[in-house]
């Protein structure tokens, strides 16, 4: 049963402030990138992308041109942080590929299920994770999954997401991707596998009251 009391956790930006590590890459070596991670290439405008839907799920979410305002202003850093969540879930990726940790469909459901009746309901749930996490509605599976394998990855290695032996592996995972980050965006910071200059929690629990109700 333990395994269904599982704990979510969601992304909403990087651990605390570290000196960069990573040579951010330039307009002129990735033109129209935002970072290059794996070889692959997250371009500005899938980045712009991104930040739209989340915009447009915000404008819908609201009643009034001055709550849309207000939903503005506290997600100022919205791109970059859409930027370090683009990132991460292709580091968080690999890190749990390496391992062997796989996320099924049916568990993406079952955490969905049990977090909507946590929050009254499937909208409220969207509404819970596009204002706190800045995660649209047409994200919010792909989030868990993400969230899944963080959380199976911890197991996996017999630890939790804040235990040391976890960011080695997201460290590792990001060494091996040779992230590389537009100096607009700012620099990555490989050993804690987030953008250097954010400042809040890279992950936070959000259903401890699910988790007593199923004791």
């Amino acid at each position: 049963m333990h395994r269904r009391r599982r704990t979510a956790l969601v992304l909403t930006a990087a651990i605390a402030a570290a000196a960069p590590v990573l040579t951010a890459c330039g307009n002129d070596a990735h033109p129209g990138a935002a970072a290059v991670v794996g070889g692959q290439r997250i371009t500005v405008s899938q980045l712009e992308e991104r930040v739209g839907e989340v915009r447009a799920a915000q404008r819908a979410a609201v009643q009034s041109d001055a709550q849309y305002q207000q939903a503005i202003a506290g997600t100022g850093a919205l791109t970059r942080d859409t930027l370090q969540t683009m990132i991460l879930d292709r580091v968080l990726h690999r890190a749990a590929e390496d391992a062997g940790v796989t996320v099924t469909r049916r568990e993406i459901q079952e955490m969905r299920s049990g977090l909507e009746e946590q929050a009254g309901g499937a909208k409220q749930l969207e509404t819970t994770w596009l204002q706190q996490y800045g995660i649209p509605p047409q994200r919010l599976e792909e989030n868990l999954r993400l969230q899944l394998e963080a959380q199976k990855l911890a197991e996996k290695l017999g630890t939790d997401t804040n235990r040391p032996e976890f960011w080695k592996a997201l460290s590792e995972a990001s060494k091996d991707l040779n992230v590389d980050l537009n100096p607009r965006y700012g620099t990555w910071d490989v050993q804690k596998s987030s953008r250097a200059d954010a400042k809040t929690p890279w992950v936070r629990d959000v259903s401890a009251a699910q988790a007593q109700q199923s004791m």
